[in-house]
């Protein structure tokens, strides 16, 4: 079919954060489609807008966490910080012309199927109408305050770390931080040295796995401006490649040689780093590396062992005005109350009213677990797709490359609707069906499930996480198999 006799289609993309904007310049470039970004928010970078705490960076390779299409010459170091990836991302969209494209401050509020169009109402008060809607609000965006008995009479400086208040002075002050994911362990690493003293409270330690983050000299910068190749070997070299197989294959089978080495270094990292037999005690994990969220860290061992910082693990009895009182009777005087508890990990697109045909709706369809289809589709909801949805392989490897496997997937799906085939392709219910049952089973069998408690568990504890490895991810995300879907129309 020739290009004039494409159907040109409203594309609606909910999020200006990393998908968002991969979505944005995909479909600007492809040149058929009227498009537009809806952003909740003043400006694009979506958690790295959201999250500017001291020591934030990415725990995936600079290189590795960038577009295939926009290479970074400049990263400074091998794990970028964060304020460097927020600015990565805003010179992207400023590079490929999408900002026009984006409309700020106009949170999503009801996205509704009616007479074959999706039907939007923003925040703003704009009305819109769509033929195709792309999903890409992102995983961690909903803070989840913990619920600790009072916590609202804490006399000095409290806040969630993605909310972090920069107007309060950190030097000289005795900052205690709650929560030891790689949040909390990031800003220990950060904050030690500054801070009058830094006590780290945790309710159960986390296995290490070392992870060194060199900088980048001006020399190695320039040769990446003059040979991009430098970059792919380090983007899709085997050292790269064979780590996120590795890894993949590990957390698929508890009883694999891979996960076998994983718990090797993790237990050598702590037995070689930390001095004292008693801290290294109460730093060991009662469950097996990578049933957590695994922590990738050059330092944090290194940096609790210096004399103004004190790892306290148990639990909280409550705050009080002075700090946080345990358990076992002992209270720590603070300063400033660091929430690094993390995010409601199952919100997505909620709290958005979002219906489907034949009577579906969202939230009645995750009444019991969020799920799509290769975190990409849903029965019921058609010519709407996920990005990073719920189910995918979130923390397993590169979450753009993740996100440009299901683009890929997802314009393939797009083109049916666009040459006329059909208006609409909507995911068959027993195709959904067939892959819960699967995808459960296989999770209850994967690291995730072998006995933790994660913000990976769904409500009913099991691994809500993709559960097979790299390869099938990378396999089944090649090219929709046109037979599960129904082309309406």
């Amino acid at each position: 079919m020739s290009e004039t006799q494409h159907r040109k289609l409203r594309v609606a993309v909910i999020g200006a954060g990393m998908a968002g904007i991969l979505a944005a310049i995909r479909l600007k470039q492809g040149g058929r489609h009227d498009v537009v970004v809806y952003e909740k928010a003043d400006r694009i970078g979506g958690t790295w807008r959201e999250n500017t705490y001291p020591g934030l960076n990415c725990d995936v390779p600079a290189h590795a966490y960038t577009y295939s299409f926009a290479p970074n010459p400049d990263w400074s170091s091998f794990l970028a910080p964060g304020p460097e990836i927020q600015r990565y991302f805003e010179n992207v969209v400023d590079n490929f012309a999408i900002r026009p494209l984006i409309r700020f401050n106009q949170a999503i509020t009801s996205c509704i199927h009616r007479d074959g169009r999706w039907n939007i109402e923003t925040s703003g008060g704009l009305h819109d109408e769509a033929d195709i809607v792309i999903a890409a609000t992102g995983v961690l965006h909903h803070p989840s305050p913990p619920a600790i008995t009072g916590l609202e009479t804490f006399a000095g400086d409290r806040f969630h770390t993605a909310r972090w208040d920069h107007s309060v002075p950190l030097d000289g002050k005795r900052i205690g931080i709650i929560g030891n994911g790689s949040t909390g362990v990031q800003i220990v690493s950060a904050l030690a040295g500054r801070a009058a003293k830094i006590t780290h409270i945790q309710r159960t330690p986390q296995w290490i796995m070392p992870m060194p983050n060199d900088p980048y000299t001006d020399e190695q910068r320039e040769a990446f401006r003059q040979n991009p190749a430098l970059i792919d070997q380090i983007r899709y070299g085997e050292q790269y490649t064979s780590l996120v197989r590795r890894f993949t294959d590990g957390v698929s089978d508890p009883d694999s040689t891979q996960m076998a080495e994983i718990e090797t270094v993790c237990r050598n990292n702590l037995e070689a780093s930390v001095q004292d037999p008693e801290l290294r005690e109460r730093l060991r994990p009662n469950y097996r590396a990578a049933c957590k969220r695994l922590i990738y860290s050059p330092d944090y061992y290194q940096m609790v062992q210096r004399p103004d910082v004190e790892v306290v693990v148990g639990r909280i009895e409550r705050v009080e005005p002075e700090g946080v009182r345990m358990v076992d009777g002992s209270l720590h005087e603070l300063d400033i109350l660091v929430l690094a508890t993390g995010f409601h990990a199952n919100r997505f697109m909620r709290p958005m009213t979002i219906q489907g045909i034949n009577g579906a709706d969202l939230e009645t369809f995750w009444s019991r677990n969020p799920t799509a289809y290769l975190g990409v589709a849903m029965p019921d909801f058609p010519n709407l797709f996920l990005l990073n949805g719920p189910t995918g392989p979130v923390g397993n490897f590169s979450l753009i490359d993740i996100a440009e496997r299901q683009w890929a997937y997802i314009e393939q799906l797009i083109a049916q609707v666009e040459s006329g085939k059909c208006r609409a392709v909507n995911l068959k219910t027993e195709v959904m069906q067939d892959y819960d049952q699967r995808r459960v089973e296989a999770a209850k069998k994967t690291i995730f499930g072998s006995g933790c408690a994660s913000w990976y568990l769904d409500a009913n504890g099991v691994p809500a996480t993709w559960p097979w490895n790299y390869d099938a991810f990378a396999t089944q995300t090649a090219a929709p198999k046109l037979e599960e879907f129904e082309l309406i129309g």
